[in-house]
This record gives structure tokens, C-alpha cells and sequence, in this order.
């Protein structure tokens, strides 16, 4: 039976956005090895629309209140889309440091209750992984600060590089 679901973000700069999961969203996270981070998430909810093709899947991340989720993520220097209300909810957009959009919505539709699967069984390597993770943990902060730092610096570059062929186009 069902024990969970495992979404994935395909990123042009995975480390900032895992950087971001972890000491923005504080996502708790475990080293799956060699650093490749997998990220738990709270409860999770699943729908299908129609489409004209299979294939096309979304991820949003449902807040309690989306006002008060964008003011956190606007005093931590993440850029978010405007609000609207789409009736089924009240949606906006974060921009991940790698430059990918991610949904967030405050949902006004009734949730399921959510599906208690069975957890994996962890062996000694999985406990021993955790717990130096733990200690690890101001290291990873640090370098994570570090990272966003880089990429909005690289943003900037970009933008003036962006800036700078405009005005030769002119």
C-alpha cells in the first residue's frame, strides 16, 4: 500500500533551491548520500483535471493563511507573485533562487483527511546518516546562506548584462 508520495523540482541550480527548502521553508531534510538532500513535506493532497495531454503535473505547497506566507517570504528576500483568488483558493508564486516558480496557495476547498501510510524501517546506516546530518547542521546553514548569496548576486549580473544589451540595441 501507499506510504507516501516523492515529488520532485528539477532545478538550473539545484543547491541554491535546496538551500532555500531548508533555511527558508525549514523543510527537515535527510542526506540521501553524497549530499543529495531529500526533503519532508506536511501532509499532502492529490487531484486530477482534465487536460488535452497526460504528462503535465504541478506542485503547489498549500499555506494556512497566504497573506501572512508572502510578508515571511517578503522580508526574507524571496520574490512572490501578486495574490488572486481563483475560488478554489488564493494563489501566488514563489521564485526559487535557481529561478524556477513554485505555487503556494491558502486552499478554500475541503481537504481530505490524509493517508497515514507505513514508515520505512531505517537500519543502522539510515540512524547513523541522521544523526551526523544533525550535527552538521550550522555547517549546511552557513553554506546555504552562502549559496543564496551567490545567486542573487548572479542575478544581478544577469539583469545588468540583460540592461546593457538592451541599450545597445537602441
Amino acid at each position: 500500500m501507499l506510504t507516501g508520495a516523492h515529488s520532485i523540482i528539477y532545478s538550473a541550480n539545484a543547491d541554491a533551491d535546496r538551500a532555500f527548502l531548508k533555511t527558508i521553508l525549514k523543510l527537515p531534510a535527510v542526506d540521501a548520500g553524497d549530499g543529495w538532500l531529500i526533503f519532508g513535506l506536511p501532509p499532502s493532497e492529490v487531484a486530477v483535471h482534465p487536460s488535452d495531454k497526460n504528462d503535465v503535473h504541478q506542485l503547489y505547497l498549500l499555506v494556512d493563511d497566504i497573506a501572512a506566507f508572502v510578508a515571511e517570504m517578503r522580508a526574507a528576500g524571496v520574490a512572490c507573485a501578486p495574490t488572486h483568488d481563483r475560488g478554489w483558493g488564493l494563489l501566488s508564486e514563489l521564485t526559487l533562487p535557481g529561478g524556477g516558480k513554485l505555487g503556494v496557495y491558502e486552499p478554500r476547498h475541503p481537504s481530505p483527511e490524509p493517508l497515514i501510510g507505513k514508515k520505512s524501517k531505517k537500519g543502522k546506516k539510515d540512524k547513523k546518516r541522521d544523526k551526523a546530518e544533525t550535527t552538521d547542521e550550522k555547517n549546511e546553514k552557513k553554506a546555504a546562506k552562502k549559496v543564496l548569496k551567490l545567486a542573487k548576486k548572479a542575478d544581478k549580473k544577469s539583469e545588468a548584462r540583460e540592461g546593457k544589451g538592451a541599450k545597445k540595441r537602441k
